[in-house]
Parts: C-alpha cells; structure tokens; sequence
C-alpha cells in the first residue's frame, strides 16, 4: 500500500526523504509528495514517479532538517496533484501523511465544513489535518492535539504529523496500519515498512495498535490514545536485507526469479536434516499441536494459492484436517473456532489487513494462531503465538515469486514437522527432494529460452487457460494470477475438472491453455481433458517433467497434443509443482515484456494491501 517516510535530525530532510520514498517505490502508488519545514512548512507534490518529484524538489533549495513524505495510491480520490500527500489545514501550519481509510470521513467533513474549514481535495486524509488545526487552535500541544482527533476517527491508520508552529517533533500514530520508527543518533526516521530503514539505522520500535509517539532529534517518547506515557525497548532491526538493486537484471521479478535456488537454500537451513526437521518457532506450541483436531491456513492472493498447495501435503501426511480460507471472507462468516482449532496465516508483509483481522478473530474465539511471514518485526509476527520465517529476504517485484515458493518450502517443512511431533514419522524422500530443490529451480530456469519462443508464438493472445488437477490445480491458479498481474492479459485459473462444467464454452483458435500435465496419478485424465480442448481447436501449451521422455511413447503423446512443450525437472510429487509454477512465473514475465508492460509496477496493484 501507500508508502510513509519522515526524518528528524542534523541532516538536510528532503534527500533523505526522497531517498526513503524510492525504497518504497515497489509498494506501488500513483503520486508522490513531501513537506519540509524549512522557515516555513514547504510541500511539494506530483502525480506520476517519484522521479517526477524528484526534479520538482531539485528546482529549490530546501535546508530544513525536518519533514514527512508519502506515496500514495488512490482510495478517496482520483491520482491528481491535489489529492496527493501530504494534506495541509486551512492555515498551511499543519501537514500530515496517512495510510488507512477514515470511515467516518463523510460525518467529519460535515461538522468541519459547518465550523468554517475550506477543503482542497477529495480525501479523507484531509479531515485529519483540520481535525488537528481544530484542536492547536485550543491551545493544546501537538501530541494532545493528534490524540483528541484520533478520539473522533473511525477506521484505520498510520499517519506522521509536521507542525509549523514546533518545529521539533513529528507526532505519528497506527492504528490497523504499520508504522515504525527507526533510532539514530541524534536523528529519528520513521517509515510505513522497515526495508526503507535498512542501512540507516540498527535499532527500531514497531508502534502497535492504539499507539502514538513524539519523535525529536534526541530521541522518542510512546503514549497511549490517551496521552499515557509507555517505556518500551527497542528491538535490533533483524533481518532486513541492505537496500537492493536490480544489478544485472533490468526488473526486479527476473532478478528475484533467479534468486529462488537460494532463497529456497535459505529456508531449509539449518531447519532440514536427513532424518528430521527443526522449526524452533514451533516449538513452544507443541503440545497444542499435537492435539489439534483442525488446521485452517488464511492468507490473500499468491498466500491463498501456497495454502491450497500445502492442503494436498498436510492432509494425507498428517492425517489432519486443512482447510484453507480467504482472510477476506473469514471473519465475516463468523467462522466455527475452538480452543483445538490451529489457524495458520500466511503473508509476505506480515500487514494484510485482512489476514491479520482474521488471526485476531481466531485468537478471540480461542485457537491457536501461527505465521508464515516473510518480514521479521511484522505485525502478525508479533501478534501471532507462534510461527515460521521465510527468509526470502525484501521482495520488490509486486508480482510474488520467491516470496511464494519460500512460502511454498515453508509450508511443506511444517508438513513434516506435524507429521514428526503428531505420528512420529519423518518422511526421508520428501526431505531428500527438499534439500535437492535449489539445483532444481536452478534447471528449471534454464528454460527461459523455450518460454520466449512460447510467448512470441502467442503474442496476440487475449485470454488463456491455466489448468491443473490434484497438487497442480493450484499451480494453475497462481500461473493465471501471475499472468493477469504483470501484462495484463486475462487468464483463468482451473481445476482440469472442471473444465468440462463451464470454461471450455470458451476454448476457440485464439483462445489458448496451458496445462500442468507432470507424469503423475492423474496425468491420463489430464491428457483426456486436452484432448478435448484439441478437438476445439484451442491452442495447448504443456508444461511437464523430464520423466515422460521415451517412457511408452508419452513425451511423444504430449508433442502431438500441444504446439509447445515445456519440460521441467521431474521430482517428488510434493516438489513438483514448485517446478512447475516457475514456468508460468516466466510465461506471465516473458509476455509483459513483450507487450510493454513493466512488470515490477504493474497497473492498480500494490505489493501489501494494508487496508480493506
């Protein structure tokens, strides 16, 4: 979502401050914007790149060593200049930055109208600076003044507030949106997301929930709403990869693609042995493991599809029960909880809204709530009971790709763990496959030249099918999410089941499919099912494993089926589809490309959603 960045200290604001919003450039927004108190409270805002805003600021000379920034994308109002942050009061003596959605924004902005404030935008943000100029015009001191507006506010935020009129603090907030500070020495940042504070500081304090903080050169104070004074320590900034680049790449998702043999490396080590497998952030759950009678995993987008993935390798391998929901409609269905319920969530950022919402409906009603994030110091890994770091290190293609397969890796190594402290059992083939993946995935990618020929060939195409069954149905699902993201093409995700109950009504000449077809138990059905695809002229694309090669003729069955084949390692079963969905990670690169589109920015789209 919408990226936060203040400073407080000796250094001149406005770099540091346009530096911290292109760490964030990969969260995606729409405009860009800073002010800095410099004699005066100075703001400066552009729609478009950060570089836009960048040449803005290079036409002035801006010395303050105080100030805010934010980029923003368009919830309350359309992505023009006046709707871009930060928001002023009616005086210009108050600016403010805010992520979150203000739900009573309607009621507010009516009583401020009838008292006498002038609006300049579309958005709600803008009701939380004249909130606040209301309140200084009593006389109040500025932390006072933000907690009696917050009192007045319904719905979420993380906000920074700069004052005119004090020009030593910024007052900052979060309530359901992440804000952290990080601690220098004699200088303060603060930042919606903690990558942005790599390399800057070594120490940090994550506000939570119904919190605020007074931010000064010397140092920081935490207050409740209420103005009460909280002590707490801070914590090591953890591990947080330094500021990245694209180095030889030119986008991030083909950097990060190429990275997946070691990030997979890094999730297994130290956690898979030959004969066992160590997750230390389960281990003080155990004993609610093992008496578990349900596991629930939640999570949103490429999170939802790892969950499903993982449900075809818990269940038979720990005779458990999974169930797997979108945290988007999981609270709100008032979901059956007891105290042997596990619910399990799933999230690169560890802040999807929605996700988080559910872990707390699941720790209300009593169950046991774990993680498998991707950011150390994220909300759901604080709040959660206990859980699993990915280690896939910052992501900064929005489409997930190695943050999904560690998901992926991640989830399967708590398969075996559950199978071990439940049943006693230690699968050595699937572990073996395991540590064997990083090579793998290394083979795999080596079939990128066959997936630019794929993608000419089909250049013009409008829709695709993605199809799967049994541990590759949600391989398709992914594949197709993927494709959507990043060139937008419109492709669908389906169970090859499925296809007869509707879907293939669309199957013409233009109208092409690709289909996971591994030599597995269903690969028979699979075929039967292109087959009828073939007879309708539709256009096949195979992605399938390296043991069908010569073996009774069914290489060469799948070559008279599709026009193109893609062959990928052959593994365990449980392994294969982390093969098969690097190619439908290439497929959906390679096409947009080809069309034009940048895939590290795709359209509309933001790396966390951090609201509703």
């Amino acid at each position: 979502m919408c990226g936060i960045i203040g400073y407080v200290g000796r250094q001149s604001a406005a770099p540091v401050l346009l530096d911290g919003l292109r760490v964030l450039e990969y969260r995606g927004y729409d405009s860009a914007g800073l002010s800095v108190l410099d004699d005066r409270l100075v703001t400066v805002r552009r729609v478009g790149e950060v570089a836009e805003l960048g040449k803005a600021l290079a036409m002035l000379e801006l010395e303050g060593t105080i100030g805010i920034a934010h980029t923003r994308w368009a919830t309350h109002g359309e992505p023009e200049e006046r709707n871009a942050h930060p928001h002023r009061d009616c005086l210009g003596r108050v600016s403010v930055v805010h992520n979150g959605v203000i739900e009573n924004m309607a009621e507010l902005k009516s009583m401020l109208l009838d008292e006498g404030h002038a609006f300049h935008s579309d958005t709600d943000t803008e009701v939380l600076a004249h909130l606040i100029e209301r309140e200084l015009a009593r006389g109040v001191l500025p932390v006072e003044a933000v907690a009696r507006s917050l009192a007045l506010v319904q719905g979420t935020y993380g906000l920074a507030v700069l004052f005119a009129d004090f020009d030593h603090v910024l007052v900052v907030a979060r309530q359901g949106s992440p804000i952290v500070i990080g601690l220098g020495d004699g200088e303060q940042f603060v930042a919606s997301d903690v990558s942005a504070l790599a390399g800057q500081v070594e120490r940090v304090l994550y506000l939570d929930d119904g919190e605020m903080a007074a931010v000064t050169r010397e140092g920081v104070q935490l207050y409740g709403l209420n103005e009460q004074v909280i002590e707490r320590d801070c914590e090591a900034i953890g591990d947080v990869c330094g500021r990245v680049d694209r180095g030889e790449y030119p986008h991030f998702m083909l950097k990060e693609m190429f990275e997946q043999p070691e990030v997979v490396r890094r999730a297994l080590a130290g956690r898979l042995f030959e004969d066992r497998v160590v997750l230390g952030g389960l281990e003080d759950v155990v004993s609610r493991l093992k008496e578990m009678d349900r596991l629930v995993i939640v999570g949103c987008g490429s999170a939802y599809y790892a969950g499903l993935l993982a449900k075809y390798v818990i269940e038979p391998m720990c005779e458990v029960p999974v169930d797997v929901e979108l945290a988007s409609e999981y609270r709100y269905r008032k979901p059956l909880i007891t105290t042997r319920t596990v619910v399990l969530a799933v999230s690169q950022s560890g802040e999807t809204a929605d996700t988080l919402e559910a872990i707390r409906e699941a720790r209300r009603k009593g169950a046991l709530t774990l993680g498998v994030v991707n950011v150390v110091g994220s909300t759901i890994a604080r709040e959660v009971d206990a859980g699993v770091f990915c280690h896939a290190g910052p992501e900064i293609g929005v489409a997930s790709t190695k943050a999904y397969v560690a998901q992926v890796v991640v989830l399967e190594l708590v398969a075996l763990y559950l199978a071990q402290v439940r049943l006693g059992r230690f699968d050595r083939a699937f572990a073996q496959a395991l540590l064997a993946l990083p090579e793998m995935i290394a083979t795999t990618l080596s079939v990128r030249d066959d997936v630019q020929g794929v993608v000419q060939r089909h250049s013009l195409m409008q829709n695709c099918l993605f199809l799967g069954r049994g541990l590759h149905a949600p391989v398709a699902y992914e594949g197709a999410l993927k494709l959507k993201e990043v060139s937008c093409v419109h492709a669908e995700g389906y169970s090859s089941g499925e296809m007869k109950h509707g879907p293939i009504a669309l199957i013409d000449s233009l109208f092409p499919s690709v289909v996971m077809c591994p030599f597995d138990d269903v690969y028979e059905k699979t075929v039967l099912g292109m087959q009828e695809l073939r007879a309708r002229k539709g256009p096949l694309i195979a992605v399938t494993s390296d043991d069908l090669r010569g073996e009774d003729g069914r290489f060469e069955e799948l070559s008279g089926l599709a026009e193109d084949v893609i062959v990928v390692p052959a593994a365990h079963a449980f392994v294969q589809p982390i093969l098969s969905v690097i190619v439908t990670q290439l497929l959906a690169y390679e096409m947009a490309v080809l069309v034009g589109k940048n895939p590290d920015k795709p359209r509309n789209l933001a790396k966390s959603v951090t609201v509703e």
